[in-house]
């Protein structure tokens, strides 16, 4: 039961920024039923699956109307097209940059999973930089807070 429930917080999370997993995870972490590398993974894949949800409406397969608006406004379509610019032909760089913003959350992973779906990021690039990088992020958060329940 507690697989299932961090899959789908951890999905939910990824599309509602109010929801706070790493919170969710440090509680979860005293259950201790779990490993944490496992508990790491099954978060990341429900982290990824709610990505995909703002990937998508960034390439325009998902429409909502209130993201259109956002996306068609002068300041977005300038920063879109300096994404453009920088990521072009370069796809190491745009790797890293989605790595780190899966990893450290700068700049916010939402925001450059919609960067991602507008600049039309391959799939398998957008998927395992995501994966790897949130992962990474919540087997840190996993272990720091079992190492904190271990000290009460």
């Amino acid at each position: 039961m507690l697989l299932l429930s961090t899959f789908f917080y951890s999905a939910g999370a990824a599309v509602a920024a109010f929801m706070a997993l790493e919170a969710y995870l440090a509680i979860a972490a005293a259950d201790q039923t779990y490993p944490s590398v496992v508990l790491a993974a099954v978060a990341a894949v429900g982290q990824i699956t709610g990505k995909l949800l703002w990937y998508w409406a960034g390439a325009g397969t998902t429409h909502l109307p209130w993201l259109r608006r956002k996306l068609d406004s002068p300041k977005a379509a300038a920063a879109m097209t300096r994404w453009r610019d920088r990521t072009d032909g370069r796809p190491v760089y745009l790797g890293v940059v989605l790595f780190a913003s899966a990893f450290a959350g700068l700049p916010p992973f939402m925001v450059m999973s919609v960067v991602a779906g507008v600049l039309r990021v391959r799939m398998w690039l957008f998927l395992s930089t995501g994966l790897v990088g949130r992962f990474l992020r919540f087997w840190i958060v996993l272990e720091a807070a079992d190492y904190a329940w271990f000290l009460f």
